[in-house]
């Protein structure tokens, strides 16, 4: 799992996955990054729509697998970099192999126990293999806020969500 990648986690409090991924998206747009958003099924094919209608005043390019090479933005069931994506965007307790990528970003809800438990499990063998490791908790009003983490890897409050 852990590689050459930065991991970087957000846990999500105050709003949905459909709401808090597609401003994640376009701040990879802004730094012209290319990304792959890798996840369940029915997680992507809600985030599609959310996608085309979250803000009125943009649009956030985007497609699906069959799409592949076109799309900055490329939703997918594999964390495969197709696209020529330098970003993973894991939901649903999704993992990537971090060689391919130079950053893989872990968005999870903080109220489902097992996404949870998957993102304590990704931090520490991140942090186990040496790997860069940031973890953002949402605020109220959206925004995320960083927590730096100076313990040692495998303490609990080193992990996100403890």
């Amino acid at each position: 799992m852990a590689g050459a990648a930065e991991w970087w986690f957000y846990h999500i409090e105050h709003t949905s996955l459909d709401a808090a991924v597609p401003p994640l998206l376009e701040k990879c747009l802004e730094r012209r990054w290319r990304v792959v958003v890798v996840g369940q099924q029915e997680t992507l094919d809600r985030l599609d729509k959310a996608l085309w209608t979250w803000r009125e005043d943009s649009f956030m390019p985007h497609g699906r697998r069959t799409d592949s090479a076109r799309q900055p933005v490329l939703l997918s069931t594999e964390a495969a970099p197709v696209n020529g994506a330098k970003v993973a965007l894991l939901l649903d307790g999704s993992d990537a192999d971090a060689d391919q990528f130079e950053r893989c970003m872990v968005v999870f809800d903080g109220g489902d126990e097992t996404a949870r438990a998957k993102a304590r499990q990704q931090y520490k063998t991140a942090l186990d293999a040496g790997a860069p490791a940031r973890y953002f908790q949402q605020e109220r009003g959206g925004g995320w806020k960083e927590f730096k983490r100076e313990e040692p890897a495998g303490s609990a409050e080193s992990e996100p969500g403890a």
